[in-house]
């Protein structure tokens, strides 16, 4: 499928509830490493960006609370992927995933390695990803570490196991002529992970002027009702004579 900026069908009384579902996000639990993470059936969503795209803003935005997501002064030293329940209390229908900004010069080398290398594992392999919200600074597009962050997901986003949507942030900078170029340059990023199966979005979003807040948020409420976790794989049982034949030092 074609990277689409269409919003979900609803209308006005379909965003108020989606609004009102983001709006019941909560911090669930922190993890500086992947098997830390609780194991559960819920969808997970991912919201990944650069340190200074406004990652935590967003997030903050689409769930109208002022500090859920925790915005550090000096961008890139929050490393830590930090869950968020979403929907009753009594039965979360979703959580979200804040993964740690990427790209900050002053971290260090090795800091920044390591949580490549835990981003990368958790994209590729989290079998309760859903969906993953990508942050991209509407005034610079996608940058080369934005690209790299999409190839570690991009086989899952093909076979259409996870979902994508782009949130063009700051797009309130920039005034109409440039919004719709910052739109056709990351849809032509995105048509290169285009196929039948996978669902990518794009639109263009303003924590300030709350512009594309509703269209994302009911994308994400979309997702969560969607959302059917896969489970582990299991290998099936070698037939009897096989089992038979081998030594029993060599068998689980």
């Amino acid at each position: 499928m074609s990277p689409t900026t269409t919003p979900p069908p609803g209308g006005a009384d379909a965003t108020r509830a989606a609004l009102a579902w983001t709006h019941t996000a909560r911090f669930l639990t922190t993890a500086s490493r992947l098997d830390q993470l609780p194991a559960h059936e819920l969808p997970e969503i991912a919201f990944v960006g650069r340190s200074n795209a406004g990652k935590s803003t967003a997030i903050n935005t689409l769930a109208q609370q002022r500090q859920l997501a925790y915005a550090s002064k000096t961008p890139g030293r929050t490393q830590h992927i930090n869950l968020f329940e979403v929907g009753p209390r009594d039965a979360p229908q979703a959580l979200w995933a804040d993964l740690p900004g990427y790209g900050y010069a002053a971290v260090a080398r090795q800091s920044k390695l390591r949580w490549q290398e835990v981003m990368a594992r958790y994209l590729e392999i989290r079998r309760n990803l859903a969906g993953v919200v990508q942050m991209v600074d509407s005034r610079h597009g996608f940058t080369d570490l934005d690209r790299q962050l999409l190839s570690f997901v991009a086989p899952r986003i093909g076979n259409g196991e996870v979902k994508l949507l782009v949130l063009l942030t700051k797009a309130d900078k920039l005034n109409r002529k440039e919004q719709a170029e910052s739109l056709r340059r990351a849809q032509a990023v995105l048509a290169e992970l285009s196929t039948d199966e996978a669902d990518i979005g794009i639109t263009l979003f303003s924590s300030l002027s709350r512009l594309g807040v509703g269209d994302a948020a009911e994308t994400l409420q979309h997702w969560a009702s969607q959302a059917v976790v896969l489970p582990d794989f299991v290998p099936p049982p070698a037939p009897a004579d096989e089992a038979d034949d081998e030594p029993a030092a060599d068998r689980p």
